[in-house]
Formats: structure tokens, C-alpha cells, sequence
């Protein structure tokens, strides 16, 4: 061999694991009980709800879990939110609180209703609005507050409440990414006056689209049931369309199918809950890195697992973790909504109906001060989302995916770590 032949080191191939994925069967189970209350729709040859049997079993059984006097299954996260902030009676130009890192099917419901969505600050790390960034955004004109519970981690809605019944303001929970959560033993959905749900393809429990509104507020649940079926009456003695409103009703396909998702939440949450445990061992103390965590006396139900990434002790921040766990064979999304809800065209150009900008120009509204959508205003929304990195969770995640995750963000924050943390 040539003494001046230059040696080869041959690299070891890089492993890459195929992660389930809620996005097919991997991470989703549709099998057993979905498929015989499917067949049971199909043999029966009624697919709607209104003659059908599956969706009002579901919507009995549903409010039977959470332990309330009424269900609605809608066809949506957003149709479920819509019913909520229907049920509300809005006047044209009430304003609604809600947060500014949400899903805009959170949002567009209030301006269908000619609400104006008014933003609360966020805390950084939980990305959940807080009693104190809620009573800050109070005001004459406010007439309900929609209170998320980011990635199944609740917020401190025990606290909102007390603000919202301070000042006679009822509390509206999104609870899409939070099934099963709990706060002092109450599950969330059932403190505040509305609980909404969703069953997108994602969630703890799916029907590809649909969603629940709860509630033990007899007029809320009649207005609601009327509102998602053009205000139609059906058992009234003389049934008529009470007011505007629109067609959310389930199908009883989806009715089928969610009966059996419901069958098997509770075992999907603790599965989510175990797996997710178990990745807060392993990345123990990992400098730079802060792991989600729930309020005291709150439990976390995991729609996804949400880091937050020091800039000052991995270089280059959230970006650069999420290009190099990509680049190992790890999805992730830095930033999780890229931008505040408020800097979305429809609301930062007001592009609402036509060129009117209603209901920001309602006659009620008039001489009113307009609300704040200026990030300055949102300190903690821009530091969170500058900071949050969100990972993909299901409950199909064995132990050998969770070790192969958290051997990846060890490796990517081992090699981006800044000078001063290199002996942590």
C-alpha cells in the first residue's frame, strides 16, 4: 500500500426511525368497535343524524364521560366554536377575548357572529393566556372570553373563570388539543360555561372532521342545537326557524366512528401521558432546553409535546435544533404558527365582508377605540413563539421512538451548544 495513500474513514450510516404518524394508520386506530357501528349505519341505510341513532348515542355517552347534561356533535373544531360564541347573542361590535396562538377556526367565528376578537398576552413558556393577560384586555364592550388550552396543557382556567365571573363575562374552553386534561380534578371543558371540542385527524380522538360542544346550561345547549341546524325547532309543539343560523350537523358515519374513538380515549391519553413521561427522563436536564410542564394540580393530556429552546445556550435557536432534528430523521415545527393570530390578513387588513371591514366599522362600535394588534403590545406571544419547538405525539409511540427522539435532541443541542454551556 502506498505510504502517502490517504486513509479512508468509512462514516457510519446514519440510523433514521420510521416514526408513527397520526397522519395514517401508524398512529391512528380505527379498528373494532368504528367498523361494526359503521357497518350498522350502512345497513340501515340512514345516514343522517336527524333519523339516525349513532350520533345521538355518541353525544349521550360523550356528556356521560365528562359528567355533564348536554352534548352537540358538530361537523368541526370550528363549527363547535361557532355554536359556542353563537350562543353568546352577540350585538355588532362586542368584543371577545381569546388568545393570539391559536387555530383561526378559534377566531373567524366571532366576526361571522359581528364580534371583534380581542387578544390576550401569553405566558412564554405554556403559550396559554393567563387571569392576568386576560383582565388586562377587559372592557366595556367584552362579552365572553375564549380561553385555550395549548398542545392538551391546560391553563389556568379555574382562575379565568374567577376573572370572567368577576365581571359577569362567561369563559368559553377550546378544549380541541385537550381531552381528558384536568385542573384540581375537574376535567377541562366542564369549569368554564361552553366546552368545545374537536375531533380532526390529529387529535386524541378522530373522525378525520368533527366536533362537540358541552355545556349544563340548559339555554346555552338549546341555542347551540338550534344553531347548528338552521334554528330549527324539530320537537317543538310548532317548529319554525327561530333566527339565523346554520347546518353543522354530524353525519351518522362520523357519529359511528367517533362512538368507537370514545371507547378507547382513556387509553389513549395514557399512553400519550406514559410515552411522554418517560422523554422527560430521558432529556432530564438538557442544557438550553425547558420541557412542558403543567400547572400545579393540572394534568397534561400531550396533543403534541412543546419544548422551549434558549438561543443563549444553543446556537442559533429554535431554527437550528429543528434543521438538525429534521436532518436526523426527526419532524418537528419551529415557531408551531409562524405568526401572532392578530397579523393574519383577515384581521390585520380586516378583510371581512366585502370592503366594509364590518364589524370593525359596526355603527356600535363607532367612536370606540379600536382593539390592539400591535405586537408590542404581545411580549410574551413573540418570545414564546420565538422560542417553541413542537414535536408530533401519538399514542401508537413505543418506547423505542421516544429514545430515538431524545437521542437525536441530545445530539443536535450536544453540537449547537454555546461555548459557556460546553461543560454542562
Amino acid at each position: 500500500m502506498n505510504a502517502h495513500a490517504r486513509k479512508v474513514v468509512k462514516e457510519e450510516p446514519l440510523i433514521i426511525m420510521q416514526l408513527p404518524s397520526d397522519a395514517n394508520s401508524t398512529g391512528r386506530d380505527f379498528k373494532g368497535m368504528e367498523l361494526g357501528f359503521l357497518k350498522e349505519v350502512l345497513d340501515s341505510g340512514t345516514l343522517n343524524c336527524v333519523r339516525g341513532t349513532q350520533v345521538k348515542t355518541f353525544e349521550k355517552d360523550f356528556a356521560a364521560r365528562y359528567g355533564v347534561a348536554s352534548c352537540r356533535a358538530v361537523t368541526s373544531g370550528t363549527a363547535a366554536i361557532h355554536c359556542a360564541v353563537a350562543a353568546m347573542n352577540l350585538e355588532p361590535g362586542d368584543e371577545v377575548i381569546g388568545t393570539t396562538i391559536t387555530d383561526m377556526g378559534a377566531i373567524t367565528p366571532i366576526l361571522y357572529q359581528q364580534g371583534i376578537p380581542v387578544f390576550a398576552d401569553v405566558d412564554p413558556v405554556s403559550l396559554n393566556v393567563t387571569p392576568e393577560t386576560v383582565a388586562e384586555r377587559i372592557g366595556p364592550r367584552t362579552r365572553a372570553i375564549i380561553a385555550t388550552h395549548l398542545f392538551g396543557n391546560p391553563c389556568d382556567i379555574e382562575g379565568i373563570q374567577a376573572v370572567g365571573a368577576k365581571h359577569g363575562i362567561p369563559v368559553i374552553e377550546d378544549c380541541a388539543q385537550s381531552y381528558l386534561a384536568t385542573q384540581n380534578g375537574k376535567l377541562t371543558g366542564t369549569i368554564g360555561a361552553i366546552g368545545c371540542f374537536s375531533m380532526q385527524q390529529g387529535k386524541h380522538m378522530t373522525t378525520g372532521e368533527g366536533g362537540m360542544v358541552i355545556t349544563n346550561d340548559p339555554a346555552h345547549a338549546r341555542h347551540m342545537r338550534l344553531f347548528s341546524d338552521k334554528a330549527w325547532g324539530y320537537e317543538d309543539p310548532k317548529p319554525d326557524h327561530y333566527f339565523l343560523a346554520l347546518n353543522y350537523r354530524m353525519t351518522e358515519m362520523q357519529g359511528a366512528v367517533a362512538r368507537g374513538q370514545l371507547a378507547k380515549l382513556d387509553s389513549v391519553v395514557e399512553r400519550r401521558q406514559m410515552m411522554a413521561a418517560y422523554l422527560d427522563y430521558l432529556l432530564g436536564e438538557t442544557p438550553g432546553v425547558t420541557l412542558p410542564k403543567a400547572l400545579p394540580g393540572s394534568t397534561h393530556t400531550y396533543w403534541k409535546y412543546a419544548l422551549t429552546v434558549d438561543p443563549e445556550a444553543v446556537t442559533g435557536g429554535v431554527d437550528a435544533l429543528a434543521k438538525q432534528l429534521k436532518d436526523s430523521g426527526v419532524f418537528c415545527v419551529p415557531r408551531y404558527v409562524v405568526k401572532p393570530a392578530f397579523e393574519c390578513e383577515v384581521l390585520a387588513k380586516r378583510n371581512t365582508y366585502g370592503s366594509s371591514s364590518c364589524p370593525y366599522t359596526c355603527t356600535k362600535n363607532a367612536g370606540g377605540a379600536p382593539p390592539s394588534y400591535d405586537r408590542a403590545d404581545y411580549p410574551g406571544t413573540i418570545l414564546g413563539l420565538d422560542r417553541v419547538l413542537v414535536l408530533p405525539w401519538n399514542e401508537h409511540y413505543q418506547p423505542e421512538h421516544v429514545e430515538f427522539i431524545a437521542g437525536r435532541i441530545k445530539s443536535a443541542v450536544a453540537a449547537l451548544r454555546q461555548p459557556q454551556f460546553a461543560g454542562v
